[in-house]
């Protein structure tokens, strides 16, 4: 349970919402809607209240910001009956995902551009906001999350003739990376752009600092799950949501 609460609050802080809310052991994230980790309740703790009180409100404050209440689940989340008592409340269950660590070793040799500099990463945004498909009216607010991210980060690229058909990027915090937004070009997929992505990426972490490695996957994505396999990453625990139509 130990590993779990570190690596949740790890990717929390590598990962930071516009907005957080410490309520009685529970974390509540709010930006404005822009993925769900971002956007959720994150039980970590028991707490003394009520947990019917605690539950409604936080749909209280989520409805209020017109976004779903959500809660993102562990076998770690607390009270222990916590997933019980959304469940008969008509919460439904979404998006379950793998959290998966692995050993970085010795620093390789890479090609893959890794960017440091906030100011030269418009082409890496560029790419992913195209290759991830973000409306046009979401792409300034993906922009200021990733600029509050207070620790290292490193913004990796592939570039083919020219053009970025891979992207991804890690945070180095305390001796560890975190590896998010990792994406290929749907056209270059199957080609190995995202092995030498991974590789780049672990790299920079190494050099760095980081001895160890963490991502998360979600369990539908068999040719990511594949490829973290085979790179040494894993599974330490899984999460969900539970979401509130």
């Amino acid at each position: 349970m130990a590993e779990i609460r570190d690596l949740e609050y790890r990717a929390m802080s590598a990962w930071p919402a516009l907005e957080s809310l410490d309520s009685d052991g529970w974390i509540l994230r709010f930006s404005e809607g822009y993925t769900r980790r971002a956007n959720s309740v994150h039980p970590l703790d028991e707490g003394r209240r009520d947990l019917l009180e605690k539950i409604v409100e936080v749909e209280q404050l989520y409805q209020a910001r017109d976004l779903p209440p959500t809660f993102k689940m562990t076998e770690a989340s607390q009270p222990a009956d916590l997933d019980a008592a959304l469940a008969a409340r008509g919460y439904a269950w979404e998006a379950g995902t793998s959290v998966r660590v692995a050993d970085i070793g010795p620093p390789e040799r890479s090609d893959v551009a890794v960017e440091a500099a906030w100011a030269q990463t418009a082409a890496w945004r560029e790419a992913f906001h195209r290759m991830k498909d973000v409306p046009a009216e979401r792409r300034a607010l993906h922009d200021c999350m990733l600029s509050r991210i207070a620790s290292p980060v490193g913004y990796a690229t592939i570039r083919k003739n020219g053009r970025v058909v891979a992207c991804g990027l890690g945070v180095v915090q305390d001796g560890r990376l975190g590896l998010f937004d990792v994406i290929v070009d749907e056209d270059e997929r199957r080609q190995g752009h995202g092995e030498r992505l991974m590789h780049g990426l672990l790299a920079w972490g190494r050099a760095a600092g980081a001895e160890k490695a963490y991502l998360q996957v979600m369990l539908t994505n068999e040719p990511a799950i594949a490829l973290y396999d085979k790179l040494g990453f894993r599974e330490v625990y899984r999460y969900w949501y539970r979401v509130k139509a």
